[in-house]
């Protein structure tokens, strides 16, 4: 028994990178998402019987889906809260100018998409899951993802290319 705690631990530490950098591209602020992957990983610990042997990193992300949606619907509810930490104080090394500039554009672009669009488009994109295990893990059909990837992409096209958001069509 012990063999399978250590080899379910094993799987579980190679997925926290792919974890945190799914987190922080979704959210925009790393303690948010460092939350996220402790809440994660928390419950697929509490949880660990309920895995059956396959697909870690999907159930982990479907996990981490869940509970930022159960974080969201909470954050609603609550009075907003302000951070107590120094601004800035987390700097690291500071990218050239220009790639800042450019990644400063493409974050605020992707953090402009509604969340449905935006995870799909992260997940598809940065985490490179197949668009099944995409749907598997949104708990929508693989039509749905296509749809949302499809309209995200092109939303952050014309955002990028300085058009701002596309206007709606009337359709009579």
């Amino acid at each position: 028994m012990e063999a399978v705690i250590d080899d379910f631990g094993r799987l579980i530490i190679e997925q926290i990178p792919h974890l945190r950098r799914y987190a922080r591209a979704l959210l925009g602020d790393p303690t948010a998402a460092d939350d996220l992957v402790q809440d994660c990983l928390e419950r697929a610990w509490s949880r660990a019987h309920l895995w059956r042997r396959g697909n870690i990193r999907g159930w982990l992300f479907t996990i981490m889906h869940n509970v930022n949606i159960n974080t969201q619907r909470r954050a609603r509810r609550a009075p907003p809260m302000s951070s107590l930490d120094l601004p800035g104080a987390d700097a690291g090394v500071l990218p050239n100018q220009e790639d800042r500039l450019a990644v400063g554009a493409i974050s605020k672009a992707v953090a402009a998409l509604p969340s449905d669009q935006r995870e799909a488009l992260l997940l598809v994109g940065l985490e490179e899951f197949s668009y099944a295990e995409a749907a598997q893990v949104l708990g929508v059909p693989i039509g749905t993802v296509m749809s949302r990837l499809h309209r995200g992409r092109e939303r952050l096209r014309q955002t990028l290319a300085g058009q701002g958001s596309p206007s709606l069509r009337r359709v009579k």
